[in-house]
């Protein structure tokens, strides 16, 4: 159900973006979702549809996912996670908690588990579009 929770932020946050725009109604919300974050974006998808309201009845939600990139802060090695990797037991962990990547993901090069996430990580809105 964390998927219901990030549609519900997701709109508010393009609600109070139209708001500050003065948008009386938004038809389009471009979303990134980072990798490391591994929503369902189908279950994204329909709970956004369940949620629309007012000024988001006639919205499309366009949903892209960021790679995850990561670099060991050890050897300075950098590689894009590969969430194939995981066991499905590490994979929903990192789903639920992405804080503790770093207890299941290592430096594919020295093994450090020491590493930064660039990119790949959260929720947010790209962009809206709507009408005055």
């Amino acid at each position: 159900m964390h998927e219901w929770a990030l549609a519900e932020a997701v709109i508010a946050a393009a609600a109070e973006a139209a708001e500050k725009e003065r948008l009386k109604e938004i038809t389009e919300v471009w979303i990134k979702v980072g990798e490391l974050q591994q929503v369902e974006l189908d279950i994204l998808e329909f709970a956004l549809s369940q949620l629309k309201t007012d000024k988001f009845k006639n919205a499309k939600f366009k949903i892209a996912t960021a790679k995850a990139e990561l670099q060991c802060r050890v050897c300075g090695h950098k590689w894009v996670f590969n969430k194939e990797t995981l066991d499905k037991d590490a994979a929903e962990a990192i789903h639920f908690v992405p804080e503790v990547a770093h207890t299941y993901i290592k430096c594919p090069k020295c093994g450090s588990p020491d590493f930064e996430i660039i990119e790949g990580r959260g929720v947010w809105l790209e962009s809206i579009k709507g009408a005055k």
